[in-house]
């Protein structure tokens, strides 16, 4: 907890949150995350490309019948690595879940909807062989922050993805959006616009797009002032269109973070800034939320 971590070595690491994109942040919160609730396994490869290889945190005594989270990253699509989350893969398996964390391939290399592809060959790979490791392919979760959290809803809801692995998203127990754009054509970053095609971008490239009354329940989490994606305009419009379809959807704001600090905010050092960890164990493990 924030507690027990120097108050201005915590607000040193918020700043430099602020530029997450660098991998020097991140590298430090892996420092500072305790590691000892969890044995890794890393470079696992999934698929043929280079980039197809992904880490397995696993919870320390086995995760025998332990519920599984695949979980993706941000960047843009044009950056990240899954070693910079490795606090991810510890803060999971210390609540008693299987972590996944897979790297897909990266604009300029790729663009939409190549990294979808990746990401549900991830997911169909976990499915397949994550009881090996003790995780419960039944109890399979989808995860994901900003870029990452778009990978995770499109799994989700478009079923097109999962299908040419043999898979549905019937398959999940459900998925987790920490950030995530789902509603954002017409596209303003100009970095964003040629990973999707510009100005050619298929409306099919939209979460949103894709909410039916079968698709997984959802937790949504957001920073309340996100200046990066529009909580309101993403989180909010695809909450309310998963409500109208009778989907289940716990929806959450923090005041505490930012767009960056979010993800964050559930690495050990800075968990005093929102309760983004105890949200997910609570969605995940099927306990009550606490208000």
């Amino acid at each position: 907890m924030a507690g027990r971590f120097p108050m201005y070595a915590l607000a040193g690491l918020v700043v430099v949150m602020g530029g997450l994109a660098a991998c020097s942040p991140l590298k430090a919160l892996n420092a500072l995350s305790p590691g000892g609730a969890s044995t890794a396994t890393d470079g696992i490869a999934y698929g043929a490309h280079l980039r197809h290889k992904l880490d397995v945190y696993v919870p320390n005594g086995g995760g025998a019948g332990a519920p599984v989270v695949v979980f993706f990253y941000g960047g843009n699509w044009n950056a990240g690595e899954r070693a910079d989350y490795a606090f991810v893969g510890r803060a999971l398996a210390s609540r008693g879940i299987v972590a996944v964390i897979p790297d897909y391939r990266l604009y300029p290399e790729v663009r939409y909807p190549d990294f979808l592809d990746d990401s549900a060959q991830a997911v169909a790979w976990t499915a397949r062989e994550i009881g090996r490791y003790g995780g419960d392919a039944s109890r399979l979760f989808v995860m994901g922050h900003s870029a990452g959290a778009y990978n995770a809803a499109m799994v989700a809801l478009d079923d097109s993805y999962l299908a040419k692995f043999g898979m549905k998203p019937a398959s999940l127990r459900g998925w987790i959006g920490l950030a995530g754009p789902y509603d954002f054509l017409p596209i303003e970053n100009k970095v964003t616009r040629p990973v999707f095609h510009f100005p050619d971008t298929p409306p099919g490239s939209q979460p949103i797009n894709h909410v039916d009354k079968a698709v997984p329940s959802a937790l949504l989490i957001a920073a309340s002032r996100d200046k990066l994606v529009n909580p309101a305009r993403n989180t909010g419009r695809l909450a309310n269109k998963l409500r109208s379809n009778g989907v289940g959807v716990t929806e959450v704001y923090y005041d505490g973070v930012s767009h960056t600090t979010l993800v964050g905010s559930i690495a050990a050092p800075l968990r005093g800034l929102a309760p983004t960890l105890d949200a997910v164990d609570s969605f995940v493990n099927g306990k009550p939320r606490k208000p």
